[in-house]
């Protein structure tokens, strides 16, 4: 079983243009979620926590500029990255956009597998194993291409769902992650799993990496969930 499909939350407001990113984002294997007013931003990706978001500067309510300036000052959301779309193409409005925070700026009308292309990149620095690249953390590698993973030389024997979950906490280590949060992104959004599951899992998890004597990687945070680290 794969690694949980990274998601998109796609803010745009003409219904044609928002349901043409969405399809072609889902042809791409990703999971999409949509807006198409300002003022729902915050709570969606609040919800939602997305990978990364599409943000058109133009929309009804609180512009696209200013929710981006938003995003990037509040220390939960700051990471996620942005990708501006906009009409505006000259030099200084792209220029505002990145300086706002934005990540990337894409004027329209734009070319839709270059877009895709700017997704998948900024989601390369996001979520590695997502995409089937390495990651390490401390004496661990985990390598999402061959599905193996390593502590100290030593081959660590996962489970499919133990796998996804060490993918996740190493992507950003020393993030506390809510079994809420586990469950969406290692589960799915669509599968019913009480959060008592994520606990057994974690047990397994620890289990497997500490199975050569090795210290316990994982931190239990209580009252809040899990962090590596």
């Amino acid at each position: 079983m794969s690694l949980a499909a990274p998601r998109v939350l796609v803010v745009e407001d003409e219904a044609a243009q928002g349901e043409i990113l969405a399809y072609n984002l889902e042809a791409e294997g990703f999971s999409v979620g949509r807006v198409a007013s300002g003022d729902e931003v915050m709570r969606a990706v609040l919800e939602e926590e997305p990978d990364l978001i599409l943000l058109d500067w133009m929309l009804p309510g609180v512009s696209g500029i200013e929710l981006c300036r938003q995003l990037k000052a509040r220390a939960e959301t700051r990471a996620i990255p942005v990708i501006m779309l906009s009409a505006r193409s000259e030099e200084m409005d792209r220029v505002r956009g990145l300086e706002t925070g934005a990540d990337d700026y894409v004027t329209k009308p734009y070319s839709v597998a270059e877009l895709m292309a700017r997704v998948r990149n900024q989601l390369r620095r996001t979520r590695a194993a997502a995409i089937g690249e390495r990651l390490e953390f401390g004496d661990i590698q985990l390598d999402a291409e061959s599905h193996r993973v390593t502590r100290r030389g030593r081959e660590v024997r996962l489970g499919p769902t133990e796998f996804r979950l060490l993918a996740t906490l190493m992507e950003k280590p020393g993030r506390v992650w809510s079994r809420e949060q586990l469950l969406d992104r290692v589960w799915g959004r669509d599968i019913y799993v009480e959060t008592r599951t994520v606990d057994v899992h974690i047990g397994r998890l620890r289990k497997a990496l500490c199975a050569g004597g090795e210290s316990d990687p994982i931190r239990t945070v209580r009252g809040a969930g899990y962090a590596l680290g």
